[in-house]
């Protein structure tokens, strides 16, 4: 952290502390002119304001809860880069940069700098770093008739996956459902695989980049609905398909089943990442659409990547 990011932090917690002590005192006078439990003069539907200090309590706590914050930042890291008084620290990656060995860590202990995170994640990886090493030497054919590791792909998943796709995998706008086998880019164990480990970066610029004007629009959500296999009309779908054959067959294909390699949607299995609605489609194609899942192989490893992609391979294949 620089020196300006550190004193900007260090500045407005302080600013923010020392308001909050400010603000609580001047809520405890009372500066209205009015007695103490007097009426403000103000009524609404038969209720009246009285003038009511606040609780005494309720100014307690605040008091407390500001000293318990001065005390927890003279203790602990949280002021810009200042260690705190402990010297706790939730890693050891400077120790690691020093010696590349236990004693590192030992010598951090003795010097009062605690390494409680690392020490967790060294013995995690102790205790199921074997049980990983297992699965991931197991080809992903038979990791998916796993039940055991569907469990723990499972946990994985709502671990780092459910904040985007869901609890239940269903996704939401914006965020593709898992469970109903309509995928962007292929649902083939590899390709999963691939999906997660290195991410993937869908774009559909506006209009496809095409000169297509704002009044083809309704007909060109007519002809996608068609497309969809919905009802429609059929005067407005046939204007549309003039507007889909200026170049949207280029990513979609000529029959509209998209494309795998480009990741480019299927416009007639009727599932929709954005919404289906005639009003859906026409923002997107006016506005296009961007999406992003970031690469997860730097974040989990590959022994974890590789047991989560069965898992979500088993949503859509029950």
């Amino acid at each position: 952290m620089t020196n300006f990011w550190s004193i900007w932090i260090i500045v407005l917690s302080s600013v923010v502390i020392i308001g909050c002590i400010f603000l609580l005192r001047a809520c405890s006078k009372n500066n209205t002119g009015v007695k103490e439990g007097e009426s403000m003069g103000h009524s609404f539907d038969g209720i009246e304001e009285l003038n009511n200090p606040l609780p005494k309590w309720w100014s307690y706590m605040f008091y407390i809860t500001i000293v318990f914050s001065v005390i927890y930042l003279a203790l602990y890291p949280g002021l810009g880069s200042y260690k705190g008084l402990l010297g706790w620290t939730s890693s050891n990656q400077s120790v690691r940069t020093l010696a590349e060995s236990k004693q590192a860590v030992i010598d951090a202990q003795a010097e009062g700098r605690w390494v409680q995170y690392d020490q967790e994640v060294k013995h995690a990886d102790e205790k199921f770093g074997p049980i990983f090493k297992a699965y991931a030497d197991t080809p992903l054919e038979e990791l998916v008739k796993n039940k055991e590791a569907l469990k723990v792909g499972g946990r994985l998943f709502l671990q780092n996956c459910a904040m985007c796709h869901g609890s239940d995998a269903r996704g939401s706008k914006g965020f593709p459902n898992l469970t109903d086998g309509a995928w962007l880019y292929g649902g083939e164990l590899e390709t999963i695989k691939t999906s997660i480990m290195n991410g993937r970066h869908g774009m559909m610029p506006p209009k496809g980049g095409l000169p297509i004007e704002d009044s083809e629009l309704p007909g060109l959500a007519e002809y996608v609905v068609k497309l969809s296999g919905r009802e429609h009309d059929e005067a407005l779908a046939a204007q549309g398909q003039g507007s889909f054959m200026k170049g949207c067959f280029a990513c979609h294909g000529m029959d509209g089943t998209g494309n795998k390699f480009m990741g480019a949607p299927n416009l007639t299995d009727n599932a929709w990442l954005y919404g289906g609605s005639r009003g859906a489609i026409q923002q997107s194609v006016k506005n296009g659409r961007s999406g992003v899942m970031p690469a997860w192989k730097d974040v989990l490893g590959e022994e974890k990547v590789h047991v989560i992609s069965a898992y979500v391979y088993s949503l859509s294949n029950k």
